[in-house]
């Protein structure tokens, strides 16, 4: 994504690696946007910690992260002996894949990189890498090609709302449910949701619209249905951290299911932007997607310029679910690199996304 740093503009990506150091890059978004910084990952356990306190997070992000990690891990083995290296990937795998469980991505991810890992250690560790470069450079491709297919639901003029982040700093670049606004020449105005408890929508989604000069408003959770009611939404775009393609269930940060059910009573067309990472082939319920509980000081407080300030009342307890499962009947469309398709619809294309 092009981002100002310094008065200067400059190309950046969410994740990337440095070889020579064996390192992963990470944007840390915990920082935004009050300051922009990279942060590095010297092994795959600091990777996992870097999943799980959300330096780098989001669907697609997260998946390059563990993708990353993985061929991290795999390339610090020492030795020749096949059976131990084995052994080793496994527990870097299972490292990774607990970081952050309710998102496919990283399994999906790291899967792709391990089904390419064949021959001698050395040729594994070599192509951990690569398969890891390929699925990052795929990140970016498919949600310009997301950008490309959303754009033909936007009209000049449309007041757009999205939830959370699913921007450029969700994934690797460019993101799903930002990426139509950026392939269409169309005036749209977006209104973004302050998402609590860890407001990345405030933070992040309108920190990236601002840099990239898109006009945009940020609205409290709760405002949605009073903006639906007065006619002022027109379409709804999310992103999603699994949909399952047997039921076209959909799992995204918490809050998502209440704006599919407000859009839903007030006729507002709600869609949900996935590249092919992000698509559960198996899982067969909803109801089975795990679904992560952070820590409860999220809730009970908020994260500012100076540091977390606890609002809440002392002595106060909290519930910290950080997603939720949308119902296939109230999402209008996936969209998706290869095209605007029904939830129903998603696991006869298996042929051209899995």
């Amino acid at each position: 994504m092009k981002i100002t740093l310094n008065g200067r503009r400059r190309e950046v990506r969410t994740v990337d690696f440095d070889v020579r150091q064996n390192e992963v890059v990470l944007i840390d978004q915990r920082r935004l946007p009050h300051r922009f910084q990279f942060s590095r990952t010297r092994n795959f356990r600091q990777t996992a910690v870097a999943i799980t306190n959300m330096t780098v997070r989001g669907a697609g992000a997260i998946g390059a992260a563990a993708a990353f990690g993985l061929a991290q891990g795999a390339r610090a083995f020492r030795g020749k002996d096949s059976q131990a290296f084995e052994a080793h990937v496994d527990a870097v795998f299972k490292t990774l894949a607990e970081a952050r469980p309710t998102a496919v991505d990283p399994l999906n991810a790291m899967r792709q990189v391990r089904g390419r890992m064949s021959g001698t250690v050395a040729a594994k560790q070599k192509q951990a890498l690569q398969a890891a470069r390929e699925f990052a450079d795929a990140d970016v491709a498919e949600c310009c090609a997301i950008g490309r297919h959303g754009a033909r639901l936007l009209r000049a003029g449309m007041n757009v709302l999205t939830h959370c982040n699913a921007g450029a700093l969700a994934f690797v670049d460019v993101g799903t449910a930002t990426a139509p606004l950026y392939a269409t020449n169309k005036r749209i105005h977006i209104f973004c949701t302050e998402t609590r408890p860890r407001a990345q929508g405030a933070a992040l989604t309108a920190w990236e619209l601002a840099q990239h000069g898109v006009p945009h408003c940020v609205v409290a959770d709760t405002a949605v249905g009073h903006l639906m009611q007065r006619g002022e939404i027109d379409l709804v775009i999310t992103g999603s951290d699994r949909v399952l393609a047997r039921t076209g269930e959909v799992a995204n940060k918490i809050g998502t299911y209440q704006l599919a059910v407000l859009a839903r009573r007030h006729r507002v067309p709600f869609y949900v932007a996935i590249p092919r990472s992000t698509i559960d082939w198996e899982m067969r319920r909803g109801v089975d997607i795990p679904i992560e509980e952070r820590d409860e000081a999220e809730v009970l407080g908020a994260a500012t310029a100076a540091g977390w300030r606890r609002t809440a009342n002392p002595g106060s307890r909290a519930r910290n679910p950080a997603f939720d499962v949308t119902p296939a009947r109230l999402v209008t469309g996936l969209i998706t690199p290869v095209g605007i398709v029904k939830p129903g619809e998603l696991r006869r294309l298996r042929s051209k996304l899995g």
